[in-house]
């Protein structure tokens, strides 16, 4: 499950998006002054950021430009500024695509599913040539340094969400959503006893390297 932050000072639009989000099936996280942005996103570490050009404190182009000192999260920006300066100003600020108002919640819901798979496709595909690991989606299967892994489905699904994004911290719950298919009731327990064993696995070809970090009291990380 993808996280998004919604920066928007229109109340009844930002509880809108954040509504068919979640039916979509991602966590979303509300702000509604632009000072709070960048605190807000530097702590829910988002996989997108909605921003809208106009706002309190801080105005989404600020805030874009600041963001991408250090964070390469990908922006839809929102705006009822439909001169084509802003989007080009915009755009050239690091922003991965550009929404007018008004719009239909169901075309953001869109955009956002389309950025997210080509951005997670080349984050996946980057972690591989780099780390040594590769996952075949098609064959369901997983290899390190060219040696094959045989991993469950279980296993495998673990292992493709945290490949998502390597270094980045999922919690058990965030992780859970991802173990079976008829999403079961399970503890998170669970989710420890899969990482073991998926640990266990990749360590053979890896044995001096912590390959899933444990995090203590959050969850875990891929440090391949």
């Amino acid at each position: 499950m993808a996280t998004i932050v919604i920066v928007e000072d229109e109340p009844k639009l930002g509880a809108l998006l954040g509504d068919y989000l979640k039916a979509a099936g991602y966590e979303t996280h509300w702000v509604a002054d632009g000072l709070e942005a960048l605190p807000a996103i530097k702590r829910h570490s988002p996989d997108m950021v909605l921003l809208d050009l106009m706002l309190p404190g801080k105005d989404g182009l600020e805030i874009c430009r600041e963001l991408r000192v250090f964070s390469e999260v990908p922006v839809i920006m929102l705006t009822a500024r439909v001169e084509e300066i802003d989007r080009l100003l915009g755009l050239e600020l690091g922003a991965d695509d550009y929404i007018c108002k008004p719009f239909s919640p169901r075309e953001v819901v869109a955009r956002v599913k389309a950025i997210l798979r080509r951005t997670r496709g080349a984050a996946a595909q980057a972690a591989q040539e780099s780390t040594g690991l590769h996952i075949d989606e098609a064959a369901y299967s997983v290899s390190l340094d060219g040696h094959d892994i045989d991993v469950t489905p279980v296993e495998f699904r673990l292992l493709r969400a945290l490949a998502s994004s390597p270094g980045k911290i999922f919690s058990r719950d965030r992780l859970l959503d991802q173990l079976y298919d008829d999403h079961r009731v399970v503890t998170d327990r669970t989710v420890d006893s899969h990482i073991k064993n998926l640990r266990r696995k990749l360590e053979v070809w890896r044995p001096d390297q912590d390959v899933i970090r444990s995090i203590y009291g959050v969850g875990y990380r891929l440090e391949l």
